[in-house]
């Protein structure tokens, strides 16, 4: 388990960045909202759309970093750290539904005809705010995996996501000052909904794989190593191990097998060892759950359980 100044600090350190997050969220908004008023560009309109997302998927988040952070009482006695996938759902299907309105915006625009006006002075503004948004996103995904927060690295991602946004947006109106061929804004803006779905749809699955206790393959990889190397230490054995993630940390939960001639006593030491030092190796926060049983006949026993339906 981490050590408590430790936890908190790193728990500072995730209020710290959301806030900033929503802080540059607001302010991208409105610079992005005044430059499509500015100039009518459909493309812009889709950058602009993705930034509102972004502050109400922010906010959304900041409440559930604050959820996730609070202890578990007589009626979530896991705490509420699972709502970090519902965060990163909700970012996911918010970047969805924004990529729908950048659509048919801009096949509205393209029918109804184009007009495009001061498109050096947006396309600067957006150039400057993609740079912005490239390097928040980048301190957001870091910081998320440094302290082991999916809401963060979520929120760290739809940023990088409105970056590339941004700057897909600024090469087309290049190319469209360039060329003079109008239609060209429009089709940035409807490559850059498409690539917006991907994203969204990324962070939904992620979601829905967590909600469902997916197990990563190479974090059980890492666990049964991990195991194998402090079972061998201490001379036992295990089986049936379990493990779910919170979206913050690992809940494991695994059998120990010993000797008949094991005392409880010395049973019950060796397993507090391996519920502390496992999590140590396994480069993430971790509880360890233990169950301890007998190496003669544990076998007999679960089988004899299966069969006569006894818990």
């Amino acid at each position: 388990m981490k050590a408590p100044d430790r936890l908190e600090r790193e728990r500072r350190d995730q209020r710290f960045a959301m806030r900033l997050s929503l802080a540059f969220g607001v302010a991208m908004m409105v610079g992005k909202v005044a430059a499509y008023v500015l100039t009518g560009s459909a493309a812009i309109l889709s950058d602009a759309a993705e930034s509102v997302v972004h502050v109400i998927a922010v906010g959304f988040a900041v409440f559930s970093l604050w959820l996730s952070s609070r202890p578990a009482n007589s009626k979530y006695l896991y705490g509420y750290e699972r709502i970090t996938f519902f965060s990163a759902g909700f970012e996911g299907a918010m970047i969805v539904l924004a990529a729908i309105v950048i659509l048919d915006e801009a096949i509205h625009k393209w029918l109804m005809g184009l007009r495009l006006e001061h498109l050096g002075t947006g396309t600067l503004f957006l150039l400057a705010a993609a740079g912005v948004n490239l390097a928040l996103g980048l301190y957001l995904v870091r910081t998320g995996r440094r302290t082991h927060s999916l809401i963060l690295e979520a929120d760290g991602k739809h940023v990088l996501t409105d970056s590339w946004t941004s700057f897909g947006v600024v090469g087309g109106l290049c190319l469209v000052m360039l060329t003079g061929w109008k239609p060209l804004d429009p089709l940035v803006a409807i490559a850059v909904a498409l690539n917006i779905v991907w994203s969204g749809g990324h962070l939904i699955w992620r979601s829905a794989t967590g909600l469902l206790d997916y197990s990563d393959p190479e974090t059980g990889r890492r666990l049964r190593q991990r195991l194998d190397e402090l079972c061998a230490e201490l001379g036992v054995q295990y089986h049936g191990v379990r493990f779910r993630t919170t979206g913050n940390r690992l809940l494991v939960e695994v059998h120990l097998l010993f000797g008949h001639e094991t005392p409880v006593g010395e049973a019950h030491r060796i397993a507090t060892q391996i519920e502390e030092r496992l999590p140590d190796g396994l480069g993430l926060p971790a509880e360890v759950i233990t169950h301890l049983e007998s190496l003669e006949d544990h076998a007999v026993v679960h089988h004899a359980e299966h069969y006569t339906g006894r818990p």
